[in-house]
Order: structure tokens, then sequence, then C-alpha cells
């Protein structure tokens, strides 16, 4: 029950049937006394007829006026008797109407009393529902029908009712004048202030909690899958509180891996400048990490493993169609993506292959999904043949050499640079040097950029970035681009002179790549990785003929660990590593002599093999048939 001050107070009248009836019936005993009591009071100031009333200044015997004053006495008597029924009478309506105005008035106390106890009741509890234990039928009834008693009801109540029937109940007011409407709008008030105060309070703790327990990690964001393609890729640390400012050194990744560092607000960035490991388990930690209100430092740690690596490879044969394969490590899972009848070439991407096909009328690129769906063709600069396909994953471009098919020594265009949008959008763009097509001998696409180091057939080595307008380049003359490094904008080449240097790109500036120790010799081609650099050496006898092959792994501080060997049967066609170094994929051709080349705008042995190493054991994984695999930048180069 409430204890609102505005609660009715409890009417002193009764509630029950019965209490009501008995007082219906000491009411009625009332007025009928009264009304008794006023007749015998008439009665005394006014006597009956017979008894007669003589005045005091006239004797009772004078004859003379007897007849005269008996018939006065007699009005008098009349007149007194009409007034004795019209006094009776307006009695008995008066106690009827009072009777009536008392019940009226005590069935509105009751009915107030009731509205008010069910709504403090309906405001305050929430009783629970009890169960009958018995069936309880309601009968049907037309609206406004009077309820039904429980309670039986003599005929004389029945007929009382009748004669005086209860006034009906009044109904609770709705609306903005219903009284109960600013009780409920100060209770719902209260209710809101509490519950206010309980989040401001639980608000409040947590905060106390947070700033007692130091930053905490709430989410984290990272591609693994990415991350073991391309360099670049992020994680995203992002902590429940803003950070105080987070100095690198107090970043650490296990295993170690070049990274970089950029925090703001609750978020810390991790870039790492090369691809990661597959199959890895990194962790990194943030050491003494402190909100930027102030509070206790912690150590903010998150792992993240890496996905298994596969690769795609090509192969060839002169029988049949040649078909692209993709396949895990292990050489079971191997599962072909598109065939072809001439499959030249062909890159791919995180999301896309590039295939360059031959028919009869010249080269057709093609770009598909990497399960080899929806394919579409590139627009070519003409009619001709495309080769040295390769592909900028950043730039969204695809670049090649192209030759048109009707050539002479004064028509025609021959090996000129051409890129353009993996998407297909715009047209062939061909690289021009001094305002003029320029035929190039050998390229490469600098890795996670759009630009492009080549060397014409000049010797001019240039470099151009197709992102932007900037023009060439020029770096000066070389013999051959032997490779160029991811994330550190170095490229290694070989100078007309012999000499082998490294070239850093943004400044131009080079110094002569260190000999490996041991030392196996020069090299005929080097692929750098992340870590150090591939080596492919040929070891030839006094007339010069190849005697052996070796692909030596050599690290950044020299130490040199041969990988693969082949005598001189065999022949070393090329070797590349996984994008982060892991792995090494070496393409082999055995039996050299006996081994026919196709005939393909890139001629290779029919029978080639991929060797796939792991670098840091130095074992051979699998021996797989097939060559071109996606970890290298280029094709093979015979």
């Amino acid at each position: 029950m409430s204890t609102d001050d505005e609660r009715p107070e409890v009417p002193a009248v009764p509630r029950t049937r019965a209490e009501m009836r008995a007082a219906r019936e000491a009411a009625e005993a009332a007025e009928a006394e009264r009304i008794d009591r006023a007749v015998a009071s008439a009665d005394h100031v006014a006597p009956p007829v017979d008894q007669g009333t003589q005045p005091a200044a006239q004797p009772a015997a004078q004859p003379a006026a007897g007849a005269e004053d008996a018939a006065v006495r007699e009005a008098a008597a009349r007149e007194t008797a009409a007034r004795e029924a019209a006094a009776r009478e307006a009695a008995v309506r008066e106690a009827g109407d009072r009777e009536v105005a008392e019940q009226e008035a005590a069935a509105r106390k009751m009915a107030a009393f009731e509205a008010a106890a069910r709504e403090d009741a309906e405001a305050t509890a929430l009783p629970p529902v009890p169960l009958a234990t018995e069936p309880v039928f309601v009968g049907a009834a037309p609206i406004g029908a009077a309820p039904i008693s429980a309670d039986p009801i003599s005929a004389a109540e029945a007929e009382a009712a009748e004669e005086f029937p209860a006034p009906p109940a009044p109904r609770a007011p709705v609306g903005r004048d219903a009284p109960h409407a600013p009780v409920s709008r100060r209770r719902f008030a209260l209710t809101l202030v509490a519950v206010l105060g309980v989040l401001v309070v639980v608000g409040t703790g947590l905060g106390i909690a947070s700033l007692l327990q130091g930053p905490r990690i709430s989410d984290v964001q990272v591609n693994a899958a990415q991350a073991i393609e391309s360099s670049g890729s992020r994680v995203i640390l992002t902590a429940n509180q803003a950070l105080a400012d987070i100095d690198p050194a107090q970043v650490t990744v296990e295993p170690a891996v070049p990274f970089t560092v950029d925090a703001s607000g609750r978020g810390v960035g991790v870039r790492f400048t090369v691809p990661l490991d597959d199959s890895t388990e990194y962790t990194i930690r943030v050491a003494d990490a402190v909100g930027a209100g102030g509070g206790p430092k912690t150590t903010l740690t998150t792992s993240f493993t890496t996905p298994p690596s596969n690769i795609f490879l090509l192969r060839r044969d002169v029988e049949g169609k040649d078909k692209i394969f993709l396949t895990d490590l292990s050489g079971e899972k191997a599962v072909p993506v598109f065939e072809h009848d001439k499959i030249n070439d062909f890159r791919a991407t995180s999301t896309k292959l590039v295939v360059a096909v031959e028919e009869d009328e010249g080269s057709r690129l093609l770009v598909m999904d990497r399960d080899g769906k929806n394919p579409r063709e590139l627009k070519l600069p003409g009619d001709g043949y495309v080769g040295a396909i390769q592909v900028s994953e950043r730039g969204g471009l695809v670049g090649y050499s192209y030759s048109d098919k009707e050539l002479s020594d004064t028509e025609g265009r021959a090996s000129v640079l051409v890129t353009q949008s993996l998407t297909g959008d715009g047209d062939p763009q061909i690289i021009e040097v001094a305002g003029a097509e320029a035929s190039v001998f050998v390229w490469q696409f600098v890795p996670d950029s759009a630009a492009v180091l080549f060397i014409d057939f000049d010797g001019a080595l240039s470099l151009v970035d197709r992102s932007t307008d900037t023009g060439v380049q020029a770096l000066g003359l070389a013999a051959t681009i032997q490779g160029i490094s991811r994330g550190t904008y170095t490229a290694i080449v070989e100078r007309l002179d012999g000499a082998v240097v490294e070239l850093n790109l943004a400044d131009g500036s080079e110094q002569p790549l260190a000999a490996s120790d041991p030392d196996y010799g020069i090299a005929s081609s080097i692929t750098p990785f992340p870590g150090g650099t591939l080596r492919h050496v040929v070891a030839r006898d006094d007339e010069g003929l190849p005697i052996g092959q070796v692909v030596v792994r050599v690290d950044d501080d020299g130490a040199a660990t041969p990988l693969v060997e082949v005598g001189s049967t065999d022949s070393i066609l090329q070797a590349c590593a996984s994008p982060s170094g892991q792995y090494a994929a070496v393409v082999v051709a055995p039996d050299l002599a006996n081994n026919a080349y196709d005939g393909m705008l890139l001629p290779l042995p029919e029978n080639v093999e991929t060797h796939l190493i792991d670098m840091a054991s130095g074992k051979e994984i699998v021996a797989l048939t097939g060559f071109d695999a996606s970890w290298c930048q280029t094709a093979p180069r015979f």
C-alpha cells in the first residue's frame, strides 16, 4: 500500500453488504422514531377535536356563544389534522431523501477509497499470480450489466434495492485530469532518477576499476592470409581506453620480423614491411602501456597464426592441354584451375590470375578469379605477341612486353613495355623515353609499388612510376636486372663492366654486392628475399663448359648455404623464394640432352620439375611437375 500523501482517508462506512443492510435498518428505525416524536409533539400542541378548547377570557357557561364556539373548534381541529398529515408526509420524504443522499455519499467514498487502493497496489507491488484450486467460471453478460454477487440476497433486500437502487459506480477519470496522473508521473521520475543513479554508480565503478587495472585489448584486426602473400599487412590493436604516446621501442614481435608502429588514441597499428611465414604463430607485445589519464602500466599482448602456403604451377602438355594447378606444398591436393591449348605464361595476385595464351592470330591476355572463373580479355595495343608478364598488386597493374605480329626493319613495334589496369579500364599505356616508345631488353615491377625499372636496347637503366606524372628517372647504364628486394626499394643490377651492385632506387646511391662466405664465384642470377639472396652459380671447366650448377642461400651477413646441386647433365632454369623467404622454388630440367624443347613463344624443355626447399633446414619438401611458380616475379629465362 502506498504511503502517498494524496491517498484518500479510509471512509468510516461499512464495506460489506451485511454491514450496509444493518446500517440502513438502523437509519430507518431512527427515522421512524424521529417521526413518532414529531407527531406526538404536534398532538400535544393541537389537541383532538373532541376535547375542545375554551378561551380563558370567556366562561363556559355562556349559552349564547355555545353553538358558534363548537363550529370554530371543529374547523380548527380539521385544520390541525391537515397540518399534521402534511408535516408527517414531509418528514417521511425528508427522511427518505436524506437516506438516499447518505447512501450515495457512502458509495462515492467507498469507490474513491477502493480506486486509490487499487492504484497503490498496482504501482507498488507485483504479487505472484495464484493458481486457482478449483475452476472458476464467469458467465457472459451484456456490457453494462451488474455483476453477479457471490452472496445470496433475501427477498426483502432485493425489494429494498428496487425501491432505493444503489447509484452507479463512478468511472475512473482518464487523461490528463486523472487524479493518479501526478502520482504516476512522480513515481516514474523517481524510478528514472534511481536507474540513472545506478548507472552512474556502475559506470564510475567500472571507470575506477579500469584505472586501477590499466589498459586492456578490446579488439584485434588482422588479415593473416594476406600477410603471407605481400608486405605491408597490418595488425591493429584497440585498447579499452585512450593510451599515452607509444614509443616503437615498446613494441616487440616474435618471431622477429621488420615492422613499423603508428599509434593514436585507443589504437596501436603494427605494419609488417615484409611478408610473414606461413603456419607460424606471431605474438605482439606492447610493454608499459598506460592510459592517457595515467594509472598503472600494463603489457598489451595478442597472438595470431598464419595459414599454410599454396602455390600455382604451370604444366605444359605437348599432346594435350596446358594446365595451371593450385596446390599445397605437399603436392597432394593439386587442383586444376585453368586449361588452354597453349599457355605461354601467367602471374598471380591475391585475388586474380593473369594468363597469356597463344593462338594462330597472336597472343591473348586473360584476367580471371584465382579459381579460374569469370575470365575476361584485356585489350592489347594491337595484333601481336605478349611476353614477360608481371603484376603489381599494390598498383593494380599488369605489365608485359609487346611486339606486333607484322614486324619488319622499318615497320611495327618490337618489345615495347606496356602497362594497363587489371580491371581492363582504360587503354594500354606504352612506356616512352624522350618522347619515343622504348624497346625494352629486361624489366621488373618494383615490389609493392606501381614503379617500373627497365633497361632499353641501348643499355640505359631507367625508373618510371606509373602512379604519378614525374616522368622517367635515368639511373645510368646496366647489363641486366637481377632482382629487387621487398620492402627496401633496393635493386641488384649488373653494370656494363660486370660489377654487381645494390642500387638504392630512392636516392640513386649504390654499393657493391658482398661476396658470399664461402665464395661460390660469380652468380648467373641473383634473387633477393627478406634476409638474403638466392644465387645461381654455374661451375665451369677450363674450357668454359658447365660441369655442375648450384643454388646457394646467402644471408645478409654473407653466410652461404647450398640448397640444390645438379650435375652436368641437368640444368637449373630458375630459383626464386616465397614472399617471406621461408621456402625456395628451384626449377630443374633433368637430362637436358634428351629433353626436347616445346615450340612455345617462351620455349622450355618439355620435362620440367620444381623442387620446394625449406630454407631454414635446407631440406627438400617435394618435387612437383611444372614450372612458373607463383612465388616467382618473372618467368624462367633460359
